[in-house]
């Protein structure tokens, strides 16, 4: 019965989650004992590019590949044409999301006007329309421009969510400034580009109260920074995402699909990241789906668009590396993917959003195969274990795995 294998996910290890509700809806040909039934997983860091950018990616393509990846909720960066900066430029993200989403799309709206860090956007009318506020591509220069956000966002009850980077600091890097820059002769990013700006925000968190969140993290420092800030009770979460856990430095080609901000950094970093997750000082993992046109993808390591795409890998790809290879339990990984952003970001359970697995499947990554308009993804042609059969959003199928023929 699909119910025996179900009951591994209680209630108790997923808050709102009922396995036993899923189960009427199942029949023994719909998930046969060897599968396994997971509630719907939900990412707070994706990029659908559209409005403005529609030939990278759209909310029909995105949302369909996330349901491909059992993900029944995702929330969208502000990097778009308008930026969601006010009502009337949100509006316009949401009405596509209603017209054209299969999954929950929740979008976010934009610290400042057009991202570019001068003002302070709209945030009072635009905190009902947006799950959070972020500036994600960008890090906020301005100290004073940051602390004032996080003020007025503490008064809305909404979460900052930082994309952490130091322009300054950038020196025109392209990669991670290690091993693999020096040997090949690529201008690095150094990590301080990134936990400087943590360091800068958490103290700004604790003095004003807002509950902040940090994107991507991929250094040791920053695992160090916000497991300290945390013990001081600091109001701060964060994520880092599939490619940070499982890649490094040691893992670059010469090939855009490796580039991605912020960069794969060194084997250390990569360990404390597994660290940092098992400890609970990061929060979950999201993946930064990120997608470009092929063109933009083909220029290599320095000329291509920062970016890669994950939403139907990230599960294959952290169960086969570190659930298969006893890095993390399944219970962990799920809570990582499912429980902890869904607390975080105040976007509830359904008892009718769920997806249907295979773990014992194995296969090749094809991009060719992609929903997702995207194609760069450094795990092309990797062998993974875990296939998604079926994906149910509010009862009704979003996803349905082809019979190959």
């Amino acid at each position: 019965m699909a119910a025996n294998r179900s009951k591994k996910f209680q209630t108790s290890e997923f808050p709102g989650f009922d396995p036993e509700v899923c189960m009427p809806i199942l029949s023994d040909e719909d998930c046969p004992e060897e599968y396994v039934v997971f509630p719907g997983f939900c990412d707070v860091h994706v990029h659908f590019r559209e409005p403005g950018f529609s030939y990278k990616e759209t909310i029909k393509s995105g949302s369909l590949a996330a349901a491909r990846g059992g993900y029944t909720d995702v929330c969208t960066m502000p990097n778009l044409d308008p930026v969601p900066d006010s009502v009337e430029n949100i509006r316009k993200q949401l009405e596509i999301i209603e017209n054209d989403a299969v999954i929950g799309v929740h979008p976010y709206a934009s610290i400042t006007v057009g991202q570019k860090g001068e003002m302070l956007s709209d945030m009072e009318n635009l905190a009902p329309l947006c799950i959070a506020f972020s500036d994600d591509g960008r890090g906020v220069q301005s100290e004073e421009m940051m602390e004032e956000a996080m003020t007025r966002a503490r008064k809305l009850g909404k979460l900052i969510v930082a994309h952490c980077e130091v322009n300054s600091l950038l020196g025109g890097g392209y990669i991670h400034k290690g091993v693999y820059a020096k040997e090949h002769g690529h201008r690095g990013i150094c990590s301080e580009s990134e936990w400087r700006q943590i360091e800068r925000d958490v103290k700004l968190a604790k003095k004003t109260g807002c509950a902040y969140h940090v994107c991507h993290i991929s250094c040791r420092e920053s695992v160090e920074i916000i497991r300290k800030a945390k013990a001081q009770g600091v109001d701060v979460t964060c994520e880092t995402a599939p490619h940070y856990l499982t890649l490094d430095e040691n893992d670059l080609r010469e090939d855009g699909k490796f580039k991605m901000n912020p960069p794969l950094r060194s084997a250390d970093d990569r360990l404390a990241l597994i660290e940092g997750i098992k400890d609970g000082t990061i929060d979950m993992i999201a993946t930064d789906h990120a997608p470009h046109s092929m063109e933009e993808k083909s220029r290599g390591l320095e000329k291509s668009a920062f970016g890669i795409v994950g939403l139907e890998t990230a599960f294959p790809v952290l169960y086969t590396f570190l659930v298969r290879e006893n890095v993390l339990t399944i219970q962990k990984l799920i809570e990582l993917l499912c429980t902890n952003p869904r607390k975080r970001f105040n976007i509830p359970f359904n008892n009718n959003d769920y997806s249907i697995w295979d773990l014992s499947k194995h296969f090749a990554v094809d991009p060719e195969k992609f929903l997702s308009m995207g194609r760069a993804t450094p795990y092309d042609g990797m062998k993974l274990y875990g296939e998604c059969l079926k994906t149910v959003r509010n009862s009704g199928t979003v996803y349905e795995k082809q019979v190959e023929k």
